[in-house]
């Protein structure tokens, strides 16, 4: 039958890795992985008990389609913890996830054809579910002096809109409040639209990310529990969006998706009280965070960035090798520790960078670490 070629997206390459990870250990094999940005954590012990009361007393069926009322709200209460911002609960919508978060943000603001900005290296996700929607994907590349995030100077006049990420996938770098507000009146000066991907806010080290509502409301926010609430296969985030947008978005998620998962609701309302849960795999992240930075060099990756958040690090190895996807594929084979290639990030700049993920257990990534060391001097 005939095919769109909407549907004509590139692969998803760390999954590609996770996949032969899995032969590998269904083979018998040990492997070590740094490939996926997954905690190794599950949802808070509170969380889940939750949920376990709730399935006793409630179908656990449809929820409205902008979420609970009770999450919502609290999510609002957590923007005045975590950044002192005052949020209508209104504005708040729960999504199946950050992926759904995208969807539905690319559908409200974008005609098809329209252009929208990335930072190369970025989420290769955004670029794949664009094109999946009929809009035009402008990849902008990133600079180091710039700590691989985009600059005003970098924007091309004709945009439709830009999408950022702070802490950044794959890098982990932050925007502070003056570069993130450049980069919102720069977008807005076009008359583009503005979406800040938040997903790894409350995983940070030395200061705290800053929300794009610290500038402005008229933003759309992703968002999600899947990283610092440890979440992933819950399938459940949030965005914020302008009061004037709520009805629109709303009509979507109903016709969309209906509503995100009442059980993954249920428990994501519990985590947001978890903190002293949550705070305990901060600190596995932060032990993680210094063994990857004095590991990785001493094992012969040397040209990395200190992450400031999220829980990745960017290596350079283009002096290594002009193939990132075959030099992943030599260390999973070679040292069984599963890393991902840096094109899925970059397809220009990539073949020389490999992204590290430390979100696994200490042990583990003591045990990667003296893998890599030992591959990379017999290599």
């Amino acid at each position: 039958m005939r095919v769109s070629r909407r549907g004509e997206v590139d692969p998803f390459i760390v999954m590609d890795v996770m996949e032969a990870a899995s032969r590998a250990e269904a083979a018998g094999r040990h492997i070590i992985h740094m490939e996926v940005g997954q905690p190794g954590t599950p949802a808070p012990a509170a969380a889940r008990a939750a949920l376990a009361r709730a399935m006793e007393d409630n179908p656990l069926g449809y929820t409205v389609g902008l979420g609970l009322p009770a999450l919502r709200a609290r999510i609002a209460k957590m923007y005045d913890d975590w950044y002192g911002v005052d949020l209508n609960p209104d504005r708040v919508v729960i999504t199946p996830g950050s992926s759904g978060g995208f969807t539905l943000a690319f559908t409200s603001l974008f005609d098809i054809g329209a252009r929208v900005g990335i930072g190369a290296p970025g989420y290769p996700s955004y670029k794949a579910i664009l094109q999946a929607l009929g809009l035009e994907t402008v990849m902008i590349e990133t600079a180091l002096q710039h700590r691989l995030q985009p600059v005003p100077e970098d924007l091309p006049d004709d945009l439709d809109g830009l999408l950022v990420a702070s802490p950044a996938n794959p890098s982990g770098t932050m925007l502070d409040r003056d570069a993130l507000a450049a980069l919102i009146g720069a977008t807005q000066a076009r008359g583009a639209a503005f979406i800040s991907d938040e997903i790894y806010h409350g995983i940070e080290y030395e200061r705290k990310a800053v929300t794009a509502l610290e500038v402005t409301d008229d933003v759309y926010i992703i968002n999600s529990f899947s990283k610092y609430f440890s979440m992933t296969g819950w399938r459940v985030g949030w965005m914020v969006v302008p009061e004037d947008h709520i009805r629109r978005v709303e009509r979507l998620v109903q016709n969309l998706f209906i509503c995100a998962p009442h059980a993954s609701q249920v428990v994501a309302l519990a985590a947001l009280d978890c903190s002293e849960e949550l705070e305990a795999n901060m600190a596995v992240y932060r032990r993680n965070r210094a063994l990857m930075l004095d590991g990785l060099p001493k094992a012969g990756f040397t040209n990395i960035a200190p992450p400031d958040g999220a829980f990745y690090v960017y290596a350079d190895v283009s002096d290594l090798t002009d193939d990132s996807r075959a030099f992943a594929a030599e260390i999973l084979e070679k040292a069984g520790v599963a890393v991902t290639p840096g094109l899925d990030f970059d397809p220009v700049r990539g073949a020389g960078t490999l992204r590290f993920s430390y979100a696994r257990s200490t042990e583990d990534i003591e045990e990667g670490l003296a893998r890599l060391a030992r591959f990379m001097a017999d290599r």
